[in-house]
């Protein structure tokens, strides 16, 4: 049940977000400062600078609170937000509304990922994220009909059209989404505390005095540079490499990334639980496995100038990059205890939109300059490097670490 109420949020969350970045050219006649990649890249990076600086606080508070209430007031929010946009006549505004939407959507990944962590165990909890994660890849895929709707319509009623739609679903999470707690790790965490700021710092000591932590922030960060930049500009690469306008190449580029990430979700998902019965680096060889299979795509992705190579390459890269999503929260599991894994993740989160906000504005002065394809190749070094420290440093002594 929990799985299933967080896979329509986890769908809402990227809807809401990608449709902005398939239609530049419906908005462009109303709001004129979009006519150039850069600014389009300021207002794409620009949520991702504040979705990183809000998701340890957002981890933080999720471990601390009741993470229904703090994901059913992050979809109001961003829903409303969205609403909002189709409200919009000026760049400046627009501007505004994209970074209140980075805060409030950064409130949920932290939130709901851990909520799922604490329901499911061992043998199920890879294949339980990976579903959730499915929901991102549907809604990034619908996100990029966003072109589409507002060729019939106009990119005014998407927007609100939309927004309304989250604001209408927070009702049913109030209704039937319930808080999971650990009641021995609540108890210890009463007793180890005297008080919100002590219990912060705790938090942060535990994370950031485990190495693994370290090594897991970076094996997060560092494919989140190919990551972010095929969410924010593989409609753009698509429409380059091809030749295609962009309410075709939207629909195209997105919903090949999700179909194949959600292929690599399910297969990675299930493969992490069942390995991990025999091997407790199982999750981890899993999520290798994934990322090597982003180096070649980059590749194809970057060079490719037939349907054949470009679609391929998103194929390859969507199964890769399904079966590193799916091990992300449990491989976390395996190094912190559940009263610090939202705040870990929210770490986690933050060093890798910092990585995605950065590429996202560079690869908008890319494409100005002509090298989105090749500058989005070489994103393959980082990914490589990843794979083998996480090959070489994380060996793990539990399926699921339970005390500090």
């Amino acid at each position: 049940m929990v799985v299933a109420l967080l896979w329509v949020v986890a769908l809402l969350n990227y809807m809401d977000r990608q449709m902005l970045s398939t239609m530049k050219v419906a908005m462009m006649g109303d709001i004129h400062e979009l006519q150039t990649a850069e600014n389009f890249g300021r207002l794409m990076a620009v949520f991702l600078w504040i979705y990183a600086l809000m998701s340890p606080v957002a981890g933080l508070i999720a471990d601390r609170i009741n993470r229904k209430w703090l994901i059913v007031g992050s979809l109001a929010v961003w829903s409303g937000v969205t609403l909002a946009m189709g409200l919009v006549d000026n760049f400046n505004h627009l501007y505004i509304l994209r970074a209140i939407m980075g805060a409030s959507e950064a409130l949920y990944i932290p939130a709901g990922l851990s909520l799922i962590a604490d329901y499911h165990k061992g043998k199920t909890r890879s294949l339980a994220i990976g579903i959730h994660m499915t929901g991102l890849y549907v809604g990034q895929a619908m996100g990029g009909f966003g072109a589409t709707v507002a060729h019939e319509f106009s990119w005014q009623t998407t927007f609100h059209s939309f927004g309304l739609i989250g604001l209408i679903y927070s009702i049913v999470l109030i209704l039937f989404l319930h808080e999971k707690r650990e009641i021995t790790a609540i108890s210890k965490e009463k007793k180890t505390t005297s008080g919100g700021l002590t219990s912060v710092l705790n938090s942060l000591g535990i994370l950031f005095g485990t190495i693994s932590f370290w090594v897991i922030m970076f094996y997060f960060a560092a494919p989140s540079f190919p990551g972010w930049a095929i969410k924010n500009w593989i409609p753009t690469l698509f429409s380059m490499s091809l030749n295609i306008d962009m309410a075709q190449a939207g629909p195209l580029s997105t919903i090949t990334i999700a179909a194949s990430s959600f292929i690599g979700v399910i297969f990675g998902g299930i493969l992490a639980d069942r390995w991990i019965q025999r091997n407790l680096r199982g999750r981890i060889y899993t999520g290798a496995i994934g990322l090597s299979l982003t180096i070649p795509a980059l590749i194809f992705l970057g060079f490719g100038q037939t349907l054949f190579a470009v679609v391929g390459g998103a194929v390859f890269f969507g199964i890769g990059y399904g079966m590193f999503d799916a091990n992300n929260m449990p491989i976390l599991c395996q190094f912190i205890s559940s009263k610090h894994r939202a705040a870990g993740y929210g770490l986690m989160n933050m060093t890798g939109v910092f990585a995605g906000a950065f590429i996202t504005d560079l690869l908008g002065k890319s494409t100005d300059s002509g090298n989105l394809g090749r500058d989005l190749a070489m994103l393959a070094i980082p990914v490589a490097l990843a794979v083998a420290l996480l090959l070489t440093t994380l060996k793990p002594k539990f399926a699921d670490k339970t005390v500090d």
